[in-house]
């Protein structure tokens, strides 16, 4: 009987920490950053939410946090949190790497956007 129940204790433990270490290592993958660097062109073909990584040069500021960026394949605009700055100063022509999630509006036309999780200059 004692065997019994310590095999049955074990088993749980065992079951307990498996459960754990699952859970751990769970990833949701929608919320990795991406590690390959797209152009504006295929973010601007990207889903709705999807995270994206590009690389783009500002061509300027919209007011509200918002600024346009370009490169070689075309524009869009991003928003940039203010903190985000980290009190650099913002200059036309500068290149800026962008890690953020793709925002699309369909009202009343529909406009794709980027919603910057982080910069890099």
């Amino acid at each position: 009987m004692k065997k019994v129940v310590f095999s049955s204790v074990a088993l749980a433990l065992s079951i307990a920490s498996m459960t754990a270490f699952a859970n751990e290592n769970a990833v949701n993958q929608q919320a990795l950053t991406p590690t390959q660097t797209t152009s504006v062109a295929n973010a601007l073909k990207l889903a709705d939410n999807s995270k994206v990584k590009i690389k783009a040069k500002v061509v300027k500021s919209l007011g509200n946090e918002e600024y346009q960026l370009k490169d070689s394949t075309g524009q869009i605009t991003v928003e940039i949190d203010d903190e985000l700055w980290k009190n650099q100063a913002v200059k036309t022509g500068q290149e800026l790497e962008v890690i953020g999630e793709i925002d699309i509006d369909h009202k009343p036309t529909k406009q794709v956007t980027i919603d910057a999780e982080q910069i890099n200059f």
